[in-house]
Order: C-alpha cells, then structure tokens, then sequence
C-alpha cells in the first residue's frame, strides 16, 4: 500500500444540501459519503485538517482507511475528492466501503529502473513516458504503491508495452483489447536534425541520377 492505513473519527450527517455543506466547512468540517458493499450511503462529517493533510500526503486514493462513525469501525477506499477550483480547499470526499473480497479499480504509478542498462538511454536517447500512471482492477487488500518498469536491453526507437511488465498476483490493467505502451526510448534531438538533413542532402541526388 502507498502508506499505512489509518482511521479518522466521523459523525453521522442527517442534513444534506448545498447550505448545510457550506456551514459545516465553515465550522472546520468536511461533508463526505460512505458508499457500496450492497449497503445504503451513509452521509458523514470529517476534521477538515485531517482530511486535508491525508490528500496532500500522497496515496490517498489508494490506501485503505477506517472511519469510526459512533463506534462502528468502517473499512474504506477513498474514491475521489472535489477541491474548490479557486482556493484549492477540501469541499467533498467518496468513499467506497471494503469488504472482503472487494475488487476495486485504482491509478497506480509506473516506476522505471535499471536505465543505467538501456543502450538506447546511454546513446543520449530520451526516455518517453507515454504512461506516469496506468489503471488496474485489483483486491482492495493488496494494491500495489506502484508497478515498476524495467529498462533493461531498450534502445532508441524501442517501445515498452505492458505485456512486458510484471505485474503483482490479482492485479489486471482494466485496458484488454490491446497491448498499449507504457514508454518509449526516443533519438536524441541531435541525432534527430542529423537525419533530418541527411534525408534533404539526399533528395538533389536521387534527382540527379534519373537525368
């Protein structure tokens, strides 16, 4: 997981709306929601700091919580948040209740290593990040911090795909109808004019042996 799981207390919200939302940011507190597992939503108020600190810490969307409402301890996921596009404050959060055999659908980011074993990179090729994040399905119990890519053997003009990634037990990109690209290895910009003027220098000649 991207960080240890915590638990943050909350208290169940009755009042529901556009105004009752607006005061209770405005006494420190955060509206959110606690959806799924064939149980009914429950409407809750959080500590707006808490919150806050937990988006921003990094791995919020992909570490499960607890939320004690009155007692009863809840595991969730954080499924999505909405930040004012102004001020950049906290205004709402979804979360999806985790059961035991919960499948979710989350961003993982890709990590790349071993370029220091890529041929193409140490010709002066430029690494191509085509994905910084991929989209699996995998056990809400055991997502990955990241899938890490190896380097190893590319070089310039090669393409990575995901098929070439190895992928923890459980863990499926939800993309299936191809085998799409994660990175490529791409000529350096000098190498890149060079050809581009050797294919212009070589036109006038082609020209010149039809006459």
């Amino acid at each position: 997981m991207s960080q240890q799981s915590y638990e943050l207390t909350a208290e169940a919200r009755e009042r529901v709306g556009k105004g009752s939302a607006r005061a209770l940011r405005r006494s420190g507190k955060i509206p959110a929601v606690i959806y799924g597992d064939k149980k009914p939503p429950l409407s809750i108020t959080l500590p707006y700091k808490e919150v806050f600190q937990r988006i921003h810490a990094g791995g919020f969307r992909t570490t499960i919580a607890t939320i004690d409402v009155a007692g009863e301890k809840i595991q969730v996921l954080p499924k999505d948040y909405q930040l004012d596009p102004v001020r950049g404050f906290a205004m709402h959060v979804d979360f999806l209740r985790v059961g035991r055999n919960t499948v979710v659908t989350v961003n993982v980011p890709v990590h790349f290593v071993n370029d220091d074993k890529a041929p193409g990179i140490k010709r002066g090729g430029v690494l191509n990040v085509v994905r910084h994040e991929v989209e699996f399905t995998c056990p809400a119990d055991a997502i990955p911090d990241f899938i890490e890519v190896d380097l190893t053997g590319l070089d310039i003009g090669d393409s990575l795909h995901i098929s070439a990634v190895k992928l923890p037990e459980g863990v499926k990109p939800t993309i299936t109808d191809r085998d799409f690209t994660v990175a490529t290895i791409a000529a350096p910009a000098g190498l890149r004019s060079e050809e581009a003027e050797g294919g212009e220098a070589e036109a006038p000649q082609a020209e010149g042996s039809e006459e």
